[in-house]
């Protein structure tokens, strides 16, 4: 469950959400958003909500929201 996660051990772990969307890498947590970075020269920036946050394998920190959901939470 999402409420068992240590938060520190996320940072530099991958994000995906459903069907495999690919959210990038965490970057940081803050009390409400997960921020995540993806790309290489042009970097998108993605504040996903915590509360959509499903579970943490150990590798990958995995999101109840597609990949169009997540084009919401994109910023510069």
């Amino acid at each position: 469950m999402a409420s068992d996660i240590n938060w520190d051990d996320v940072i530099k772990k991958e994000a995906n959400g459903l069907n495999d969307a690919d959210f990038g890498e965490v970057q940081e947590v803050t009390p409400e958003y997960v921020i995540t970075k993806k790309g290489m020269a042009m970097k998108d920036r993605f504040y996903l909500p915590r509360d959509k946050v499903v579970r943490f394998d150990g590798s990958k920190l995995h999101f109840n929201i597609t990949k169009e959901e997540a084009n919401q939470y994109k910023r510069d």
